[in-house]
């Protein structure tokens, strides 16, 4: 049969989404057939290759890469989102992929959910990449599949099969352990946690950080409040932590969410720095300007991305050869006006009611 047999001339290129749909299977199950893998019943398999030929449906990039040996291009899943960690770490990727040569392709998951990775994951297969990066931070569970080309997890644990898993991490545990001591050593008998949304691998390595920082000094373990990021549920725990007049530190697990707590304690009376302490986390340089400037640990995002590149490369280029030897991701911490020593227990103010 002719290739292009029931589609109009004028139609979109088909997609893999397409055949699925024509054949009655999932894409998983296009993607199995496609690639010749077992696991696929022959009902299932004849309707995905009938669909296939009436769709004309083929895997046009993989077939130049098979050509040609590589495409010399790496794909990217990442969050969909434009907050300032997530942006600047694609910022940082997309760098070290042109600076080794490749071409960066990126699907963004705005979902965060197994399904939306694995669809994801397919179609940057069926572009022939090389490599695929995976900075998606948000995971419900195991993604169900399996990855043909090296992959490169960036401060994530694998969530799926892959030729070749890679994993360099942002050290979110020692820059969450390095801003909790700050606190303790200005004098803070403990301090409390603002951390992010629970299925995050990032609020997950903060919280290990601050608790390993605390039981490091014998200090008690503070109840956890959990936001999303932003400057508003910053806020909101600011709100709840204000009536008490015992915080005197407050470590929050990104620069927004401490920029909205800050603005909460003030408007209820609490000094900051003089009576609470706020240390932030990611490194946003807008931050230097606010009132107070934001003490903050900086994300080492492009030493992350270069390191995290040159390991993928070199899994692509020698997939036989030893990994070369990557550095631990360097601890900055910027202290600004936002952090000082605890007030006299004397000194404290009275409490606005709210």
């Amino acid at each position: 049969m002719t290739p292009g047999v029931g589609r109009d001339a004028s139609s979109p290129v088909p997609r893999s989404a397409d055949v699925a749909r024509l054949a009655g299977v999932s894409r998983k199950t296009v993607s199995r057939v496609l690639n010749d893998e077992p696991y696929v019943s022959d009902e299932a398999r004849r309707r995905v290759l009938a669909a296939a030929e009436e769709l004309g449906y083929r895997l046009n990039h993989a077939a130049r890469a098979l050509a040609s040996g590589r495409t010399r291009s790496l794909g990217v899943v990442a969050l969909g989102t434009a907050g300032y960690g997530t942006a600047s770490l694609l910022v940082h990727i997309e760098q070290a992929v042109r600076d080794a040569g490749y071409a960066l392709r990126v699907i963004n998951t705005p979902d965060g959910d197994p399904e939306g990775i694995a669809g994801a994951l397919e179609a940057l297969l069926e572009q022939g990449v090389d490599g695929v990066i995976v900075s998606e931070p948000v995971v419900k569970g195991e993604v169900p599949l399996r990855v043909d080309v090296p992959v490169l997890f960036l401060g994530a644990p694998p969530s799926f099969t892959a030729t070749r898993t890679l994993t360099v991490s942002v050290g979110a545990h020692e820059l969450a352990r390095a801003a909790t001591e700050h606190l303790l050593e200005l004098g803070h008998t403990t301090v409390h946690h603002l951390a992010g949304p629970r299925r995050w691998y990032a609020t997950k390595d903060r919280i290990e950080g601050w608790r390993a920082a605390l039981a490091a000094r014998g200090a008690h373990e503070p109840p956890l409040l959990n936001g999303d990021w932003s400057a508003a549920s910053g806020y909101a725990a600011g709100r709840a932590l204000a009536p008490d007049g015992s915080v005197t530190a407050v470590f929050a697990a990104g620069d927004e969410m401490a920029i909205g707590l800050i603005h909460a304690l003030r408007e209820a009376g609490r000094r900051v720095p003089e009576d609470i302490s706020v240390v932030g986390f990611d490194g946003n340089p807008v931050f230097a300007y606010v009132s107070p400037p934001l003490t903050t640990v900086r994300q080492p995002f492009e030493a992350a991305a270069r390191e995290g590149v040159m390991l993928l490369v070199h899994a692509v280029e020698q997939p036989d050869a030893e990994l070369p030897h990557t550095d631990e991701p360097p601890v900055e911490l910027v202290v600004r006006g936002s952090t000082a020593p605890p007030p006299p227990h004397r000194d404290r103010p009275a409490l606005r009611s709210t």
